[in-house]
C-alpha cells in the first residue's frame, strides 16, 4: 500500500519537471550556443575527412563549380539570348547558392539517423547537430564564393559597395536554413522515407528555381516564380553580388519566414525533443 507521503511528493515532483520538460527544445538551443567550439571542432573535422589523402583536397569543390560555371554559363546564355557577361555571373551566383541550399536540406533528412552512435552515447545538445551540418556547407561556401568573384572580375561584372549588403542576406538565409534543418530533421527521424522524398523533389526544385536564370528572365511568369520559396533564398544574396539591392519584399518573406519558421519549430522541438534518441 502507498505510503501517504508518496502522493504529494509525485505530485511536487510533476509540478517541478512539467516546465522543464515543456521547454527542453529551447534549453538545448541554449546549451548548443555553449558548445560552439564542439561544433566547429565537428564541422572542421568532417570536411578533413572527406578528402582525407586527398592532394588538392576541399579544392576539387573550387575546381567543380568552376568548371561547370564555365560550361553551362556560354551554352545557356546562348538559350536564354543573354550575353554571356551578364549571364555568366549569374548562373555561377546561383550554383554557388543551391549547392549550399540543396545540400543542407538534402542531408538534414539523415541529420539525426547517422549520429544515432553520439546521440545515444553522449549527453549533447541535439541542436549540434543541425548547427554542425550548417557550418559545415558554410565552410564548402567559402571554398565556392572565390569562383564568383573571378568570373565577375574576368568578364567586367562590377563589385561595389551594394555587393556588402550579401553579408546580411546570407545572414538571413543561414538562420532560416538552420530552422528548417532542425525542422527536417526531427521529421526524418520520425519518418525515413522523407530522405527519399527529399531526394526525388529537389531536382525538380532546381529546375523551377531561379538557378540558372532570374525571375525577370521570365516575365510572363514573374510572379510565380516568387511563389517558390527558395527563389527567396537564392535573391537574397544574388541580388547584392551582381550590384542590386535586394527588393524589399524579398527581405521581408525572409523575415517572416524566419518568425514563422522558428515558432513551428521550436514548438515541435519541444513536444519531440525527448523521443529523438528513441526514434534513431
Amino acid at each position: 500500500m502507498p505510503s501517504p507521503l508518496s502522493r504529494p511528493t509525485n505530485d511536487i515532483y510533476t509540478t517541478l519537471m512539467l516546465p522543464i520538460s515543456r521547454f527542453a527544445g529551447i534549453a538545448d538551443i541554449v546549451q548548443t550556443f555553449q558548445c560552439y567550439r564542439i561544433i566547429t571542432f565537428m564541422a572542421f573535422s568532417d570536411v578533413k575527412a572527406r578528402y582525407k589523402r586527398s592532394v588538392l583536397g576541399p579544392l576539387w569543390l573550387t575546381l567543380g563549380t568552376a568548371g561547370g560555371s564555365a560550361g553551362l554559363g556560354f551554352i545557356w546564355s546562348e538559350l536564354f539570348r543573354v550575353d554571356a557577361t551578364t549571364f555568366v555571373p549569374t548562373l555561377t551566383a546561383g550554383l554557388i547558392l543551391w549547392q549550399f541550399i540543396s545540400g543542407i536540406i538534402t542531408e538534414s533528412t539523415v541529420l539525426f539517423s547517422r549520429q544515432a552512435s553520439i546521440i545515444r552515447n553522449l549527453s549533447l545538445p541535439l541542436a549540434i547537430h543541425p548547427a554542425q551540418l550548417l557550418l559545415r556547407h558554410l565552410i564548402n561556401l567559402a571554398h565556392n564564393a572565390p569562383v564568383f568573384f573571378i568570373v565577375a572580375l574576368a568578364l567586367g561584372s562590377p563589385l561595389t559597395l551594394t555587393t556588402l549588403l550579401a553579408l546580411p542576406g546570407l545572414l538571413l538565409l543561414t538562420l532560416n536554413l538552420l530552422w528548417l534543418a532542425l525542422f527536417i530533421g526531427l521529421i526524418g527521424a520520425r519518418f525515413r522515407d522523407i530522405e527519399y522524398l527529399v531526394a526525388m523533389v529537389m531536382p525538380l526544385f532546381m529546375l523551377i528555381s531561379p538557378v540558372f536564370f532570374r525571375p525577370n528572365y521570365l516575365p510572363f511568369s514573374e510572379h510565380i516564380i516568387w511563389f517558390n520559396p527558395f527563389s527567396h533564398f537564392i535573391e537574397i544574396v544574388r541580388f547584392p553580388l551582381l550590384g542590386s539591392t535586394p527588393p524589399i519584399f524579398v527581405v521581408e518573406i525572409h523575415l517572416a519566414m524566419l518568425v514563422v519558421g522558428w515558432g513551428v519549430t521550436l514548438w515541435l522541438f519541444n513536444r519531440q525533443h525527448h523521443r529523438v534518441a528513441f526514434w534513431v
